[in-house]
């Protein structure tokens, strides 16, 4: 017998499909939401209102499965994964969250039944500007597989204001321009102001004695601001389990002094205020000034007391007693920026909680665990103990205890080793003391792992070599991963639907090792067919939008060689230019009939303060000016450059690339994560052995990989014997050639001194062995034209490398921690009933 539809039957029915997943409840809820919080109806609506709105839609939907999530995982006490970040490159979240919801088919036909684009809607999402590159894009994924492999997690971080610059070209130079991502608000975080912690700068500290007589110490702070929590879920793939990202905001502990303006002092008024908030206003202060060093510090401890004072409130508000602390709670410092949580933890308990040394120690050391992310020695974060002591004075007080008790330790097990104990030691010594932190953080945690086999082993065989000798069960490898979710289904739907179809199932989206399936198919006709069909629409996609973003017109026909990644030198950008330049003489030479037609595309963007990084940048684009323009190479080589390389346009890039160009000194990379998107995405690799390329060669199999270029072994070899770059350049008649075109002012209207910071430098230094590698580069390129040319193998090629690629999902990374270092189960969420 069916109910009758009376007022209270139908308050019931909308209840119950309010966080539905039909296309009738999403298309109700998404004209509520259009309606009742935007305050618009559909004929008015602005593409933002429309964003907005289907991000509340989505939102709900999470929201329900957060909130089970933190039922079950405070009721159970649930160990837990704390991520220590201090960037988070999220991406847009509208279409990863839709994915993730298995929502996209039934949002996209509402959207058609409301004579929308969802498309143009997602597209209308800003982009959360919290990380500077592969750090935050991995913290971002790790959140995501965290979440999908049902590990339950709490993200820590800052929610800068200002994010990473958006970087535009202005006459080929990089020009940098505030991100202000927040300016139209975020549907997607919610503001918890009653989760506040205080947060201390400077003054001193004092000793007395407590009730029971211990001699103990307190700091009285200068300065004091509060640090608030926002949070946002991250939900997981094919799961209810979603888990937290809290972020940060910095603010004066009194907004307003009413004294100072009534006595005039109007800014006097606002000066806390000020002085608070801009702790948490920008993602990366240029530290070239002492002020820019001293702001990046006071962000680090801002983010790393919020989040212990926060993991401490929750422990005692679930577990208890915080003897248990380390059972309850596993922090992971990403890489040195978090790594003061070691002090503040010990602080908060000796000094907040009354414990004793070795009972403090004891807890902290059982709780913390840290990856390395570099074997650069300018990228080893130290700080003057000057600074320490002026910010931060009692901290700077157990780290002279710590280092006390530990060199100490050091002593007995290697008798008499005092220039041991020199490299050890937590403060390096000379003429500016300064604190070591990635020493203090492999002294601080019970785990230390590098982010792919040569990298780790490189950390133990180098960089942590004394500590490896040491206490060598502390040190592991997790090589990294990204999640297939926004990298594969969201960035090229169309490669997965394929992949799906040739499948017969879904279920490689969550196992990605299931991707094997393809190679029974390999080489059947009607699939290398599909496949060169969706890397084409995927190439006039990137073509389109480069073409309207840069005025750049690629041929899609073209082989799309790419390189996008943060610049530096050791990524050696300039290696390819000089490929570039290398072509561009052979076919004015009249000596094209080896090559193939190539689009040679950049994205990345310099560190303000990096003046190589970013001369590379305008001798990209300045070679690209004259090459795009000459009509004697038209049809044969274009030269693009992506401007504002970050998640959203990199979802555009991984489709559309052929070449992924991986080519970086080997044994100076530590992992890398674009290697994987783009290899997961059907690009071959062209590539030294270095960072996560050895274990990407060997997974896909040395014949579909571009191998080139010294080992980390034979580069270090050369460099300890003495490397001449100026015997390379003299004895190369084509290498020689290509940098005096660049020094003849072809590229720069005629002014020869403009590249001349660069070329000498390469001439002369060549810190990173680009002129070493050039000749076996250029052959290998070779190699890439003449496969290129055959048209069925290298799409049987590029199939074998998505086939191939299942192990560098961030879900087996995870799975890899959670086994190994953290010790941790999944805690499944059970789905609603019905």
């Amino acid at each position: 017998m069916s109910t009758p539809n009376t007022p209270e039957s139908l308050d019931s029915e909308r209840e119950r499909t309010r966080t539905g997943m039909s296309k009738a409840a999403l298309k109700q809820d998404f004209l509520d939401n259009l309606f009742y919080i935007q305050g618009r109806f559909l004929e008015v609506a602005t593409p933002h209102d429309l964003y907005m709105a289907a991000a509340f839609t989505t939102r709900d939907r999470l929201l329900e499965r957060w909130v089970k999530s933190a039922q079950l995982f405070k009721s159970s006490h649930a160990r837990t994964v704390c991520y220590l970040s201090a960037e988070y490159l999220l991406g847009p979240h509208l279409a990863s969250n839709l994915v993730n919801l298995g929502i996209t088919e039934n949002a996209r036909e509402v959207s058609e039944e409301l004579k929308l684009d969802l498309d143009s809607i997602i597209e209308e999402e800003e982009e959360p500007g919290l990380g500077n590159g592969g750090l935050g894009r991995l913290a971002a994924c790790f959140m995501e597989s965290l979440s999908t492999c049902e590990v339950p997690a709490i993200g820590y971080g800052i929610r800068y204001e200002f994010g990473i610059f958006d970087q535009a070209i202005e006459d080929g130079w990089q020009v940098e321009k505030t991100d202000n991502w927040l300016r139209n608000g975020n549907p997607w975080e919610i503001p918890r102001p009653k989760i506040c912690f205080p947060v201390g700068y400077g003054g001193h500290t004092e000793s007395y004695r407590d009730e029971r007589g211990q001699m103990r110490q307190r700091w009285q702070p200068e300065l004091e601001i509060n640090g608030v929590a926002y949070d946002t879920p991250i939900l997981g793939y094919g799961t209810e389990n979603v888990n937290l990202l809290r972020l940060w905001k910095a603010e004066a502990s009194e907004s307003f002094d009413f004294q100072a303006f009534n006595t005039g002092d109007y800014y006097g008024a606002v000066y806390a205020k000020i002085e608070a908030e801009t702790i948490s206003k920008v993602l990366y202060p240029n530290d070239e000034p002492e002020i820019g060093k001293e702001l990046r510090l006071k962000q680090q401890y801002f983010f790393v007391s919020c989040s212990m004072q926060d993991m401490i409130r929750l422990h005692q508000n679930t577990v208890g007693p915080l003897e248990s602390f380390a059972d309850k709670f596993v922090a992971q410092l990403n890489d040195t920026h978090p790594a003061l949580a070691v002090v503040e933890l010990m602080r908060l308990l000796l000094d907040a909680h009354g414990m004793s040394w070795d009972q403090a120690w004891g807890i902290t050391h059982r709780t913390f665990c840290y990856t390395n992310h570099t074997l650069l020695p300018e990228a080893l974060e130290t700080w003057s103990v000057n600074l320490f002591e002026r910010l931060l004075p009692r901290h700077l007080e157990i780290i002279y205890e710590i280092n006390r008790r530990f060199l100490d330790e050091v002593r007995v097990h290697f008798l008499g080793d005092e220039a041991r104990i020199w490299r050890m030691s937590l403060i390096a010594e000379g003429d500016e003391r300064r604190v070591r932190m990635a020493n203090l953080a492999v002294v601080g945690s019970q785990a230390v792992n590098g982010v792919a086999e040569l990298h780790s082993k490189l950390v133990k065989a180098t960089l942590f070599k004394d500590f490896a000798e040491l206490w060598p069960g502390r040190f592991h490898n997790v090589t990294n991963g990204v999640t297939p979710r926004r990298f594969m289904v969201v960035a090229n739907p169309r490669l997965a639907q394929l992949i799906t179809k040739t499948c017969g199932h879904e279920d490689w989206i969550r196992d990605l090792e299931r991707l094997r399936e393809l190679e029974a198919h390999v080489d059947e006709a009607g699939l290398q067919e599909q496949w060169l069909t969706v890397k084409r629409a995927a190439k006039q996609d990137l073509a389109a939008w480069m073409k309207q973003a840069t005025g750049v017109q690629l041929d899609p026909e073209s082989l799309f060689d790419v390189q996008a990644k943060r610049f530096h030198e050791y990524k050696r950008q300039h290696l390819k230019v000089l490929h570039i330049i290398r072509c561009y003489q052979r076919i004015k030479q009249g000596l094209s009939q080896d090559l193939v037609p190539r689009a040679f595309i950049f994205g990345g963007k310099a560190a303000p303060g990096y003046f190589m990084a970013k001369l590379m940048i305008k001798l990209i684009n300045a070679v690209g000016a004259v090459i795009n323009n000459d009509p004697h190479v038209n049809g044969w080589i274009r030269v693009a450059f992506m401007p504002d390389f970050n998640v959203k346009n990199g979802q555009r890039l991984y489709p559309a690339a052929d070449l992924s160009e991986q080519i970086s000194l080997a044994g100076k990379e530590a992992s890398g994560t674009g290697n994987m998107k783009f290899s997961m995405n059907g690009a071959l690799t062209i590539g030294t052995l270095d960072g996560a390329n050895v274990e990407i060669r060997e997974a896909v199999g040395e014949d579909n990989f571009f191998l080139f270029g010294m080992t980390a072994e034979e580069a270090l070899q050369r460099q300890m014997t003495g490397y001449r770059p100026w015997e390379h350049y003299q004895s190369d008649a084509k290498l020689k050639s290509d940098i005096d075109l660049i020094n003849s002012g072809l590229f720069s209207h005629g002014d020869t001194q403009i590249f001349r910071p660069l070329t000498d430098n390469l001439v002369n230094h060549d810190p990173f062995m680009v002129l070493a590698d050039y000749r076996a580069y250029l052959d290998c390129q070779k190699t890439v034209s003449e496969t290129y040319k055959d048209t069925q193998r290298w799409t049987r090629m590029s199939i074998l490398n998505v086939a191939r690629i299942g192990h560098f999902s961030s879900d087996r990374a995870i799975r890899d921690y959670a086994e190994h270092i953290w010790k941790i189960t999944p805690k499944p969420i059970e789905p609603a009933a019905g």
